[in-house]
């Protein structure tokens, strides 16, 4: 599995040009004018994992299949989406189908790119979308609370726990917090999640800077960092004009236009690291002659589930997986190596999957 995260913010942020870098294509336009996006556009693209690359040399593998994540451009948000602005309401619904917010704000100084609202202020921005967020959630929860009623009037128990959860999401967005903020006990977790909340998706802001500031950041992406760090939030700094120009070049050219500009590796790179610590992401591998691939699951994900990524048999069926840690895989020059030093190991359904563990599952069929 991959994630599906919804690139979001005021209009003329730059979210359509870094949407276009970070697939690779020119599927979103990019125009100078609020809502050139109406229809979002979907882009698929594959997570660098340079392990991958290593464990696919070793093994002699003939394919290299690596993890992906979907990214969806969504338009620009204005104040009184939540009241159908813009064309707000369309949006929100877009946003309710993705599993985490990327926040795309407006970090840098350009005259010939017009602001909605005739200022650069990112801070306020990013006030701005959670406000209209918070709000039609608000209007959701009200709605959900008069269609229980006569359920929680009757006693019906998956009635009176979402009744119970609705409440608890209104408290926190009366008193201005997001429903993130409402701490959730793990046999609510399932119900909590089917109320699609907007204001549960973890947020990620992505500060979008002037080239000349893309490695150090600014004054601008300072401020976002600290509103960040309040919330237990993350930001990540990018120029999406800067990504722009690597996505067309080949990976010789990238490699010098970065190191030119005084970054240590694409934004698209950082993106993908802190989209993966938001939503608690790692990454498993299967490694063989035919391919090396790479497989997302989340922390804490047992042995039968991971082998259900690859396909539901493998966990209805799962007898045991054979492991190896991704260190002693290259450590000892692959499987058989590894197995002969005593370090491939036979786990069984109780195993939680570590980051970059090397896995062969045996099942039933």
């Amino acid at each position: 599995m991959g994630f599906k995260t919804g690139i979001v913010g005021m209009p003329n942020v730059g979210k359509s040009t870094l949407f276009n870098a970070l697939t690779r294509t020119a599927a979103a336009q990019a125009a100078n004018f609020p809502f050139c996006t109406i229809e979002p556009n979907t882009g698929v693209v594959s997570v660098p994992d340079a392990r991958l690359d290593t464990l696919a040399e070793i093994a002699g593998s003939k394919a290299i299949l690596p993890a992906q994540m979907t990214f969806v451009d969504i338009a620009g948000l204005v104040k009184g989406a939540s009241k159908g602005e813009g064309l707000g309401n369309q949006f929100l619904a877009n946003i309710r189908e993705c599993d985490a917010i990327a926040h795309v704000l407006r970090c840098f100084e350009d005259d010939d790119v017009t602001h909605v609202d005739g200022r650069v202020n990112p801070v306020e921005d990013a006030e701005t979308i959670e406000t209209e967020l918070m709000l039609a959630d608000l209007e959701s929860i009200e709605k959900r609370l008069q269609n229980l009623v006569r359920k929680v009037k009757g006693g019906d128990k998956d009635s009176l726990d979402q009744q119970r959860l609705l409440l608890a999401a209104k408290e926190a967005l009366e008193n201005g917090k997001p429903a993130r903020t409402v701490d959730i006990a793990d046999e609510d977790a399932k119900t909590w999640n089917m109320l699609q909340l907007l204001t549960t998706k973890p947020v990620l802001y992505v500060c979008n800077v002037e080239e000349e500031n893309a490695a150090s950041g600014n004054a601008h992406s300072e401020a976002v960092a600290k509103m960040a760090a309040g919330q237990g939030a993350a930001a990540v700094v990018i120029s999406a004009a800067i990504e722009e120009e690597i996505s067309q070049l080949d990976a010789e050219e990238a490699e010098m236009f970065l190191e030119e500009m005084g970054l240590h590796e694409a934004g698209l790179d950082r993106l993908i690291k802190a989209g993966y610590a938001l939503l608690d992401l790692q990454t498993y591998f299967t490694v063989g002659p035919k391919e090396a691939r790479a497989w997302t699951i989340h922390k804490g994900t047992t042995a039968p589930q991971a082998a259900g990524v690859i396909h539901g048999d493998f966990e209805r069926g799962f007898i045991r997986a054979e492991t190896i840690a991704y260190d002693d895989f290259v450590e000892y020059g692959g499987e058989q190596g590894a197995k002969e030093a005593g370090k491939m190991r036979s786990e069984g359904k109780g195993y939680i999957v570590q980051d970059g563990d090397v896995m062969h599952f045996l099942f039933n069929t």
